[in-house]
């Protein structure tokens, strides 16, 4: 299945999902949940098929017939045994009247209802699970059978038996990214972006050893690097051990069946024990491969002498107010992500922008923090890229296994305007934006041919995109991907949408509206070209075959004593200058013509309207009663 295809289904299930709740009374907190471990039983049959697939290939014969397995045969495939009862073709397919059926749960009673059915299911699973254990929703008695029913039809869709290409796993993060927007926890978002969670993970690079994120959420850190690991040809649950500390036990659970939807094991705490103030729960300091976290922003009251007491503060702790508590946790956060680290560690983590040059002990836990040289790179991000939040934030990167080249040496992004919008209030980085902002850090690390390699994908995807498209215009591009290559598509695009507006206002009315959902699935596709060939033209105008050169406006590496001269900051923007305003390409009598042309035909249509209103009135007689 396509890119497409997935983002197409990913829509149509939530838009007949939410349609559901819509006309149920429940609340988006108490739907989310139970929608999502549908979808965790969903992910967790399809895989349960394909692995008993397997094992029936080589299972012994007895009698003329195979054995059947058996629940340790799927233990050792890193799958789950499913009990019939909780297999969801076996749930979709009970007729409407369950209470008829005498259907008994794992304690000899017997069930009444489809809600009581499904959370029996839940249980089965947890039983086969001791990670699952006590996470699973069992709150399906809230849904009436018929909803319920509704919903176990909606994800019994064939297109989720593609557990390869892991669908569901992309699903659930979708869902969860929907439901994100609605459901914030006490501490603030409790889902990270995933452009942000890639971006993390792309520049640590993780493949092998001990991953921790303290603040761990619903577990976007171990999926993105899971699928990180495996992309590279190594089993992530082999290569890599994660642990995860998160406070509240709603965000734990969601984190422990995102890992499970996606074939991951971890250990997780949750609660009092795992408040990363007070408790190194894992016993983890100076033992860390890898850090990465979203730690909730700007937390006050934390009590000091508590804190100094769990320890993780290589450069002391930040300094107390009259109450005993520090007012700031931000550098408490900063230090132990430093202090989880072993001798050769990396951290990423998203912060406050205001933490980069905030001033009094917090500048003198900075200033340490950098003659340590293992501050890598930081990255200054616009507005809008959380769901529920629209202040900037920064990405801070440290490693303490620099070369020797770089390490008095820190790489310093602005990004604030280098971004795609999604709507209105979200904005992200799109695959190629990630690419390139990771390669610029490939460049200042000496990895130039990774750099290469990107370019050579770029001409790869392009060639075969603009195979796919069938449009001859636009092999030219290929002759001048990087320079000349995005005005061809550019004016390739103004030629098409002349066209599809001759085209449509020609047709016969009967087929105009098929005619320009066809002229509009061509122009999108070809627009999706003119994004990687703009991409591609950005990266190349600034490191050509594989240069690192600091740009003006967007990157500057700077040693220690260029930091010191400012003051300590470690702010993106103080060292990299303003950019030149570049060429859009957009001409801009051409669009005014065409935003008044708009502004007309809205204004035709909004009085037409009008007059259909009024003669409506006349007829119904109420406008001269209103006169």
């Amino acid at each position: 299945m396509d890119n497409r295809s997935i983002k197409k289904l990913e829509a149509d299930l939530w838009e007949s999902a939410d349609l559901l709740r819509a006309g149920s009374k429940l609340t988006s907190n108490q739907y989310c949940m139970p929608v999502l471990g549908l979808l965790f039983l969903r992910y967790a049959y399809s895989r349960f098929k394909m692995v008993e697939e397997e094992i029936l290939k080589t299972r012994p014969m007895r009698n003329g017939r195979k054995m059947p397995v058996q629940a340790n045969d799927f233990t050792a495939k890193s799958a789950l045994f499913l009990p019939e009862m909780a297999q969801y073709d076996w749930l979709v397919n009970l007729p409407e009247n369950v209470a008829s059926l005498g259907i008994q749960n794992i304690a000899g009673q017997e069930l009444g209802s489809l809600g009581e059915v499904v959370n029996n299911a839940m249980e089965l699973v947890e039983l086969q699970s001791e990670q699952l254990a006590g996470v699973l929703p069992k709150s399906y008695t809230d849904f009436s059978d018929d909803l319920l029913g509704e919903l176990l039809r909606i994800f019994n869709n064939n297109a989720l038996d593609d557990v390869g290409g892991d669908i569901i796993g992309r699903i659930y993060e979708y869902f969860l990214n929907k439901f994100a927007k609605n459901i914030a926890s006490d501490d603030g978002v409790f889902f990270t972006p995933k452009s942000l969670v890639k971006m993390i993970v792309n520049i640590l690079e993780p493949t092998s050893g001990v991953l921790l994120d303290p603040a761990c959420g619903s577990g976007g850190m171990f999926v993105q690097t899971g699928d990180f690991v495996n992309e590279a040809g190594l089993q992530a649950n082999s290569s890599m051990t994660f642990y995860g500390q998160e406070k509240v036990e709603y965000n734990a659970q969601l984190c422990l069946m995102n890992m499970a939807v996606h074939g991951l094991t971890g250990v997780i705490k949750s609660g009092d024990e795992a408040n990363s103030f007070y408790h190194d729960a894992h016993n983890l300091e100076g033992r860390c491969n890898y850090v990465m976290a979203n730690p909730p922003f700007n937390v006050d009251k934390v009590k000091a002498e508590s804190a100094a007491n769990a320890g993780r503060l290589p450069f002391g702790i930040p300094k107390e107010n009259k109450n005993k508590e520090i007012g700031n946790a931000n550098y408490l956060w900063i230090s132990y992500f430093y202090a989880y680290l072993n001798e050769t560690g990396r951290a990423g983590f998203v912060m406050a922008s205001s933490a980069t040059d905030s001033q009094g002990g917090d500048k003198d836990i900075r200033e340490k923090l950098v003659k340590t040289g293992h501050v890598d790179v930081m990255i200054s991000v616009g507005n809008n890229f959380f769901y529920t939040k629209s202040l900037p934030c920064s990405l801070w990167f440290f490693d303490k296994g620099k070369t020797d080249e770089l390490i008095d040496k820190v790489l310093f992004i602005d990004a604030r305007n280098y971004y795609t919008v999604v709507d209105r209030t979200l904005n992200e980085w799109s695959e190629w934006q990630l690419k390139n902002m990771n390669a610029i850090v490939w460049l200042y690390r000496g990895e130039t041919e990774k750099y290469k390699a990107l370019l050579e994908e770029y001409r790869a995807v392009l060639g075969k995109m603009i195979s796919e498209a069938g449009e001859d215009a636009l092999n030219a591009v290929m002759d001048d991907v990087f320079t000349g290559g995005i005005e061809t598509v550019r004016e390739h695009l103004k030629t098409l949408r002349e066209s599809a507006k001759n085209a449509v206002e020609a047709c016969d009315r009967k087929e105009k509206k098929m005619l320009q959902t066809v002229w509009e699935e061509k122009i999108a596709f070809v627009e999706e070209i003119a994004d990687v060939v703009k991409e591609a033209s950005w990266l190349y105008s600034k490191f050509g075959e594989g240069k690192y050169e600091d740009v003006l406006g967007l990157c500057k590496v700077a040693d220690v004593e260029a930091i010191e001269e400012k003051g300590w900051s470690l702010t993106p923007g103080a060292y990299v200058g303003v950019a030149p305003e570049e060429d859009d390409g957009i001409d801009f009598r051409e669009r005014m013509v065409e935003i008044h042309k708009e502004l007309l035909e809205l204004q035709a249509e909004s009085n037409e309207l009008m007059n259909t209103i009024s003669e409506n009135m006349k007829e119904m007689g109420l406008l001269d009663e209103m006169i």
